[in-house]
């Protein structure tokens, strides 16, 4: 029998379901679906840094701009080498009017990995 989480009934195999769902929505453009969908799976797993990234990316697809920037910096407090999460978290910044943070964030995703995406946005001729 499989294990429970909680009172909510949930099975970690759902819990899966549930991730792999939200990637779903989020790419066919329903941002507020996916963090619906995660919610559930990261109070159950709030360890699970992938499913904190997901979130994170569906905060900020959905403008809800703080809550996107709490969980990516969740995410580099654990994963600190994380290129693209401090690319996202730069554009988070960059999107509350906060160049100086953003600017920093974007040079660490590109010090991190020199994607032409990152090195463009990093102005390092600024």
């Amino acid at each position: 029998m499989p294990e429970i989480s909680g009172s909510t009934g949930r099975t970690p195999e759902t819990h899966v379901i549930d991730f792999r769902a939200a990637e779903q929505l989020l790419a066919a453009r329903d941002p507020r679906g996916a963090v619906k969908l995660l919610d559930p799976v990261i109070a159950a797993h709030p360890e699970n840094t992938a499913a904190r990234l997901l979130r994170a990316r569906a905060f900020f697809a959905a403008a809800q701009l703080r809550p996107a920037e709490l969980e990516f910096t969740i995410v580099l407090e654990r994963e600190p080498d994380n290129a693209f999460a401090h690319f996202a978290l730069a554009r988070t910044y960059e999107r509350q009017l906060r160049p100086d943070q953003a600017k920093r964030h974007f040079r660490l995703a590109a010090a991190l990995d020199p994607n032409p995406q990152y090195l463009k946005a990093a102005r390092f001729d600024s």
